[in-house]
C-alpha cells in the first residue's frame, strides 16, 4: 500500500509582488479560457434542451436518448489520455486548435441526426473530438500557478461551465422557439449549428493568442519569468514532486489515484444525470414553454457562479480541499432530497435545484485542484487525464441507469435518491483518500 498522498496544510502567503504576478497571468489567460469552456459546456449539455423538441421530429425513446447522451463520454474516455500526452509534447496551442476545430464541426453536424444510429455515432465522434480539452486546460494551468493558488484559479476557469448552463437554458429555449422553421430547419437543428461553430472559430483564436509555457510569454518581463519559475519550483519541492516518482506505470498501480478516479466517476455521474434531466424535470412540474423551462433551469447556475469562486477562495486561504469538497457534496445531496420531498411546490422544487447546483458546481474545481496537487509533475499530463477519463465513464453509464429506474418506477423522482447517494459517497471517499499535509510550504517562511 502506497503512503497517503499529501493534500492540505498550513495556509500559504505570497509576497505582494507574487500576487501581482498571479493577477497579471490571470487577466491574460482566464478570460479566453473561460469563453472556450462556455462553448465546450454548451456543446456538451445542449442535448438536454434539444431533446425536448427533437422528440416531436424523431421518435426516440428515453433509453435511446439516454444512451446517446452517455455515449459522448465513451469517445471522451478513449481519447482523453492520448490527447493530454500529446499536449505535453506539441504544446497547448496546437492541441487546442485540433480539439476545438474538430469538435465545432462535429457539434454542428448534429443538426443532421435522423435515426438513433446516426445520433449515437455523432455523439461518440463529438466526445472523441472534445477529449483532452478539460484535463488539458487543468494541466496547462499547472504551468502557470503553484498549488496553493490553483483552487481559486480553477474555480474561476470552471465558472465557464456555470455561465454556460446559466445561458444555455434561455439561449437554447429562444433558439428553438424563435428560429423554428427558419430556412426549413427545426429549432433544435439551429441550436446545434449556432452553438457548435463558435468552437472552431475560438480554436483558431486560441492558437494565436496563447503561449505554450511562461518562458515563451512576451508579455512577461525577464524578472517576472524568473520569479514565477522560482515560485513553481518551490511549490514542486514542497509537494515532494521535484524528485523522481517513477513511471506512468507506477501511477497505474497507485490505490490513491484509482480511488480519486472512483470519486470522480460517482460525482460526475450524478452531476450529468441532473444536467441531462433537469429540463425534463422542470417540464414535468407543469412548465410547458421551452423558453420558460430554459429560464428556470438557469436559476441554480446563477447562484453557483458566485459560490464556487467564494468556496475556491476559502479553500486556497486555508490550503484545504477535502473538507470543502465534502461540504459541497453534502450540499448537493441535500438539494436533491429537497426536490424529492417537496413535490407539488414549484418554488420549493426550484429552491432544491439551486442548492443542488451550488454544491455540485463548487465541488468540481476543488476536486481537480486536489488532483493537480497529488499527482507528481513528471506524470501530471497522463495522471490528470487518467483520473478525468475514468471519471467520465460515470456520465456514460448513469443516464442509462437513471432511464431504467425512471421507466421502472414511472417517475424521475426515484432516481434522485441515487443521485443524492452518489454525491455523498463521493465526498466520503475523498475524505478517506486525501490526507492532511503536515509539512510547511516554503512560502510561509518568506511571509
Amino acid at each position: 500500500m502506497a503512503p497517503p498522498l499529501p493534500q492540505s496544510g498550513p495556509a500559504v502567503q505570497y509576497s505582494p509582488e507574487d500576487e501581482a504576478l498571479f493577477s497579471k497571468i490571470s487577466w491574460r489567460l482566464l478570460p479566453l479560457l473561460i469563453v472556450c469552456y462556455i462553448i465546450a459546456f454548451l456543446d456538451r449539455v445542449n442535448i438536454g434542451f434539444a431533446q425536448l423538441q427533437m422528440r416531436e421530429t424523431l421518435a426516440f425513446s428515453d433509453a435511446a436518448y439516454a444512451f446517446g447522451a452517455g455515449v459522448f463520454f465513451l469517445g471522451y474516455f478513449m481519447f482523453e489520455v492520448p490527447s493530454n500526452l500529446m499536449l505535453e509534447k506539441v504544446g497547448a496551442r496546437k492541441t487546442l486548435l485540433r480539439i476545438m476545430l474538430c469538435w465545432g464541426i462535429a457539434a454542428s453536424a448534429m443538426m443532421f441526426v435522423t435515426t438513433p444510429t446516426v445520433f449515437y455515432i455523432l455523439r461518440f465522434i463529438l466526445g472523441a473530438c472534445e477529449a483532452g480539452f478539460f484535463p488539458g486546460i487543468i494541466l496547462y494551468l499547472t504551468y502557470w500557478y503553484p498549488g496553493p493558488r490553483r483552487g481559486k484559479v480553477i474555480a474561476l476557469f470552471m465558472t465557464g461551465a456555470t455561465i454556460a448552463y446559466l445561458i444555455a437554458g434561455p439561449l437554447s429555449g429562444a433558439i428553438m422557439k424563435y428560429m423554428d422553421g427558419l430556412m426549413g430547419y427545426r429549432g433544435w437543428q439551429w441550436l446545434f449549428v449556432t452553438q457548435g461553430l463558435p468552437a472552431s472559430i475560438l480554436g483558431i483564436v486560441a492558437f494565436f493568442y496563447f503561449k505554450d509555457k511562461p518562458e515563451d510569454a512576451g508579455w512577461l518581463s525577464t524578472q517576472e519569468k524568473q520569479r514565477l519559475r522560482k515560485v513553481l519550483d518551490d511549490d514542486a519541492a514542497a509537494s515532494g514532486h521535484s524528485a523522481s516518482h517513477g513511471s506512468f506505470g507506477a501511477l497505474l498501480t497507485s490505490p490513491q489515484v484509482w480511488m480519486m478516479a472512483l470519486v470522480y466517476f460517482l460525482f460526475l455521474g450524478a452531476t450529468y444525470v441532473m444536467v441531462f434531466w433537469t429540463p425534463t424535470l422542470i417540464k414535468g412540474w407543469g412548465v410547458k414553454d421551452v423558453f420558460t423551462v430554459g429560464l428556470l433551469s438557469s436559476l441554480g447556475p446563477a447562484a453557483a457562479m458566485v459560490s464556487m469562486v467564494l468556496i475556491g477562495r476559502s479553500s486556497d486561504k486555508h490550503n484545504e480541499r477535502r473538507k470543502h469538497f465534502m461540504f459541497c457534496c453534502t450540499l448537493a445531496a441535500t438539494g436533491a432530497l429537497i426536490v424529492i420531498f417537496t413535490q407539488g411546490s414549484l418554488a420549493l422544487n426550484l429552491l432544491g435545484l439551486v442548492i443542488l447546483s451550488i454544491g455540485q458546481s463548487s465541488a468540481t474545481p476543488l476536486f481537480f485542484t486536489s488532483t493537480s496537487e497529488i499527482i507528481p509533475k513528471k506524470i501530471a499530463a497522463g495522471g490528470i487525464a487518467l483520473v478525468s477519463s475514468l471519471g467520465n465513464l460515470g456520465p456514460a453509464v448513469m443516464p442509462s441507469v437513471v432511464a431504467m429506474v425512471n421507466t421502472a418506477t414511472g417517475t424521475p423522482i426515484a432516481s434522485l435518491y441515487l443521485v443524492a447517494a452518489l454525491w455523498f459517497v463521493a465526498g466520503l471517499i475523498l475524505m478517506a483518500v486525501v490526507k492532511a499535509r503536515t509539512a510547511a510550504h516554503p512560502a510561509l517562511a518568506a511571509a
